[in-house]
């Protein structure tokens, strides 16, 4: 069956696989698999790990636990940054991550995830599914030893913890800065000092002064992770994750060893984990922004020209990157275009509503 098919019949999810007409791979005498999976999350982190921990308890519920995949949290088999390194060489079967953590590789990567001032969370899903972007990430993962699915999405992202305000580009020189991806190297240009540290490690880095601000996800996880306790200010947006994807990452020659109908099986579940990640940030978001407010975290919007200078940054940066990498420009050209697209169509019916949501509309007659 094929792979948009199967995701057709069953709607994104695994409700429909019966009704799209086959059989449960478990009732055709498929043998028992067990995979390895490691996260590059800790379990604390129930929204993130949370995505995998569904996704492999779905696989497991279809296939009549004949496909079993055992998680294992960050640390548990490899520390969170070297999730695609036990991937590509097979020490694992497939792992749960972000793969702008591996810019190091090759800046690609960012594509995989979010780049700075990039496709908000809708648009990552329309690109990726629709739109050709998996197709080509694919192709580019492939020289790695692993394909990719989509396996969780943050939406938008809150800028950051920092212990002192950001009123200008000058208050930015000289951070040391917790971030990831691609965003180290736009920041940098902007004179902050960027540090990657896997989500456990971040507390105790701001605790102790090694950095003078963090940017994790959003409110839900960053007060689950203390982070108001340790830092004073907070403030949005995260220009440089309009919307951070997640992925499933599967060694390619695991994949290719899987019955078709585990692969079918994987796929959905890996999708169906995609939008419930997003949906339970969203869900979970405003209440924990009230609390931290309450507590006193003092909400702070970048400046205008913050904002400015860092979209200067990245267009200059993609730029550079560009004329030496061909892999990069191939993708970046590709999804460049689509979001010029996407800003076109979102400026019509979305902003509109959602501005005169937030702005426009009166106060409700009935409190």
């Amino acid at each position: 069956m094929k792979r948009r098919k199967f995701l057709n019949a069953a709607g994104g999810g695994l409700a429909g696989i019966l009704a799209a007409g086959a059989a449960p791979a478990h009732a055709q005498g498929a043998a028992e698999v067990k995979w390895r999976l490691a996260s590059s999350f800790p379990k604390s982190l129930d929204t993130l790990f949370g995505a995998a921990d569904a996704m492999v308890k779905r696989v497991a519920a279809a296939t009549g636990g004949k496909f079993q995949i055992q998680i294992f949290a960050a640390g548990e088999i490899v520390p969170g940054l070297q999730v695609a390194d036990a991937v590509q060489n097979g020490t694992v079967q497939c792992g749960h991550t972000a793969p702008y953590y591996y810019v190091g590789k090759d800046p690609t990567f960012a594509f995989g995830t979010a780049v700075p001032f990039g496709l908000n969370a809708r648009q990552i899903n329309a690109w990726w599914y629709a739109g050709g972007g998996e197709a080509l990430m694919n192709e580019f993962f492939r020289d790695f030893g692993f394909r990719a699915m989509l396996a969780g999405n943050t939406g938008a992202q809150m800028g950051g913890w920092y212990r002192k305000e950001i009123k200008s580009v000058a208050d930015l020189k000289g951070l040391k800065l917790r971030t990831a991806g691609m965003a180290g190297e736009v920041l940098s240009r902007l004179g902050v000092v960027p540090q990657q540290l896997a989500a456990g490690d971040v507390y105790s880095a701001l605790e102790k002064g090694t950095l003078d601000g963090a940017e994790f996800v959003g409110p839900y996880d960053d007060e689950k992770l203390g982070l108001a306790k340790v830092a004073k200010y907070y403030y949005y947006p995260g220009w440089w994750e309009g919307g951070a994807a997640l992925a499933l990452i599967v060694n390619t020659k695991a994949w290719e060893a899987l019955p078709k109908e585990y692969q079918a099986v994987l796929e959905a579940a890996a999708a169906e984990s995609n939008s419930l990640m997003l949906a339970r940030y969203d869900a979970a978001n405003p209440p924990a922004l009230r609390k931290i407010v309450a507590a006193g975290g003092q909400l702070r919007a970048f400046p205008r020209p913050v904002m400015e200078a860092g979209y200067k940054a990245t267009q200059e940066l993609f730029a550079e990157i560009g004329a030496k990498n061909a892999k990069f420009r191939k993708v970046h050209e590709h999804m460049a275009k689509f979001l010029e697209d996407q800003v076109l169509w979102f400026r019509v019916a979305e902003s509109s509503f959602d501005n005169f949501m937030v702005t426009g509309r009166k106060a409700d007659p009935r409190k």
